[in-house]
């Protein structure tokens, strides 16, 4: 039995006490409160020392391990007068996998809250945006993260890691990547481990090589590099090597050079997509290498899309997938997903954009047949996906970066895992299947529609709608403690009116022209997503704080909704 009790604090002297098993590894992030006395944590198990971990860093937590070789009673002990503790857990290699980590210990304002039956992934402490790393290695589904652990605001950039059987549920592993040397020990967010991706190397069982942007601020002549590493273990991070130095030369283009997405073409080579922009607007850059093991030997073939509506705005993290199709068949066709970093549509005022383009990849260029965005609503960005057993599967970030301060929390969390479809000349991006096991038991809509309001209990459901004609009318309202929030359907289109107390600027939520027939709202402690035909319209809102939506009311013209339902969801 493993058991951890809450740490004790006598006079200056505090301690974290816990029953361990042996072999196990304890991950802890200390800070010095006095520049000339070091930070200092002494552990013991049962009694008997194993070790003291020390900094004499006053800016920033330093990290530091502690191995417990023989299990037992174990014992962390730190003086409160010259040590700040952030984080404290442990974890076993061999049961790592199942187990996961174990916190012992975070700063108060560190820490997630308790979201009893909430069903978004989210990290168990600290800052998340981008996911990186998304697949499946082995047996498990894999998910990278941007990361910081310490507070939940964006600062100097780690990778966080999480494994799951079945996309929902998630069990989080050690830190993966840190900051380079000359940033671990600055609190200024002034870079570090930016968002990548990661691929399974042929003919290893277990090998995987993982691929990022190194940041550092004000470096020249290039802010931005790109590394790769080999990992076996899918725990800890081997050394990394750089394999693109530099950007490429004779196109103009600004220090914009990141977020490296490897996969193999229809060629059989490895690829990798890398967002930039130059003086007319955001590009997406295409690498290959014949190297089988994607080590090295990446040479630049040119520009593989570009992206100018937005003037000059960034791409960044972009994605290729095959849609439904073997990906040597020059008929498959295949969706391009990135993201334009401080983009603004002028028509809805809608910031950050993520574009979705369909068209033919032939492994040295890419037609483009058709583009949409990916959500209306704007707030799943950073779109990651992979080919899993049965078709593409990608993942984003439930949030936007304009809703981002340097002054406030925001604790964020993924979008619900999604497929991708190609059907009717759309993309769609519905929910993957495994959301129907989140169902427990359906709330009692006798009176929902009929335009009685509706109780939602914790605000963790799905409503589903069946609509009598494609396109007919209604309004969803909700009862949200921060927000004013509905669903509209009208002649328009599909919309997420939205507003928050204080907002002086309203942008529109709304996919224009929309009309659906049959729509599927799932409402969580902190976001609304809502799949319109199949996600043929995805539209994703970040709500804030983490209260539940307390009730619903439908409102629409008599005979416009054949059949509505509501089911209370849980993990």
């Amino acid at each position: 039995m493993h058991q951890a009790t809450a740490p004790s604090f006598e006079q200056a002297q505090a301690t974290i006490s816990a029953i361990l098993p042996a072999g196990t590894t304890a991950h802890i992030w200390l800070k010095a409160l006095q520049a000339a006395t070091p930070a200092s944590l002494s552990g013991t198990v049962d009694g008997i020392e194993i070790g003291v971990v020390t900094t004499d860093n006053t800016e920033e937590f330093s990290f530091r391990t502690l191995t417990i070789s023989q299990g037992g009673e174990t014992t962390l002990s730190y003086d409160l007068s010259t040590t700040e503790l952030s984080i404290v857990y442990w974890y076993s290699r061999q049961s790592a996998m199942t187990e996961g980590v174990r916190v012992l210990y975070t700063r108060p304002t560190n820490a997630m809250p308790e979201l009893p039956g909430s069903y978004h992934f989210r990290p168990p402490f600290g800052w998340m945006n981008d996911p990186n790393g998304f697949g499946r290695f082995g047996e498990k589904v894999h998910l990278f993260y941007q990361h910081y652990p310490h507070t939940p605001r964006w600062n100097t950039m780690h990778w966080g890691h999480a494994v799951s059987d079945d996309f929902l549920h998630w069990t989080h592993l050690p830190v993966f990547l840190f900051p380079p040397s000359e940033l671990s020990a600055r609190a200024d967010g002034l870079g570090g481990a930016y968002s990548g991706s990661a691929i399974a190397l042929p003919g290893e069982q277990d090998g995987v090589r993982i691929f990022f942007t190194e940041h550092i601020k004000g470096r020249r002549p290039e802010e931005q590099r790109q590394f790769a590493m080999k990992i076996e273990d899918m725990i800890s991070a081997d050394a990394a090597e750089l394999i693109l130095p530099q950007r490429p030369e004779g196109l103009d283009l600004k220090l914009d050079f990141r977020d490296p997405y490897v996969f193999k073409g229809p060629d059989g080579r490895w690829k990798m997509l890398l967002g930039s922009r130059d003086h007319s607007g955001g590009v997406i850059l295409l690498y290959e290498t014949d190297d089988p093991q994607a080590a090295g030997g990446w040479r630049f073939i040119g520009i593989l899309h570009r992206e100018d509506r937005f003037k000059k705005k960034p791409a960044e993290c972009p994605c290729l997938v095959p849609l439904g199709g073997a990906s040597d068949d020059p008929e498959t066709r295949w969706a391009l997903i990135f993201g334009l970093l401080t983009s603004r549509d002028l028509a809805t005022g809608r910031h950050n954009i993520a574009i979705a383009t369909v068209g033919r990849f032939d492994g040295m260029s890419f037609e483009p047949e058709f583009e949409q965005e990916l959500d209306f609503g704007t707030d799943a960005y950073a779109f990651q996906a992979f080919v899993d057993r049965s078709g593409p599967v990608g993942i984003a970030w439930l949030a936007n970066w304009s809703d981002v301060s340097k002054d406030a929390d925001m604790p964020t969390a993924m979008t619900l895992p999604r497929r991708l479809l190609l059907r009717d000349g759309a993309l769609l991006t519905p929910p993957v299947d495994a959301v129907l096991t989140l169902r427990q038991n359906p709330i009692d809509s006798g009176g929902f529609l009929a335009g009685e309001t509706v109780c939602l209990g914790n605000g963790m459901v799905e409503i589903v709608l069946d609509l009598a004609a494609a396109g007919n009318a209604f309004r969803l309202d909700f009862e949200h403690p921060e927000t004013e929030l509905s669903v509209q359907l009208d002649s328009e289109g599909l919309s997420i009116p939205f507003a928050r107390a204080g907002d002086t600027v309203f942008p529109r939520y709304i996919a224009a022209g929309a009309r659906p027939s049959f729509i599927r709202i799932f409402l969580d402690a902190g976001s609304i997503e809502l799949f319109a035909d199949d996600g043929r319209w995805t539209g994703t809102k970040r709500l804030p704080g983490f209260e539940g939506v307390r009730a619903a009311r439908l409102v629409a013209p008599d005979g416009n909704v054949a059949a509505a339902s509501i089911w209370q969801l849980k993990l």
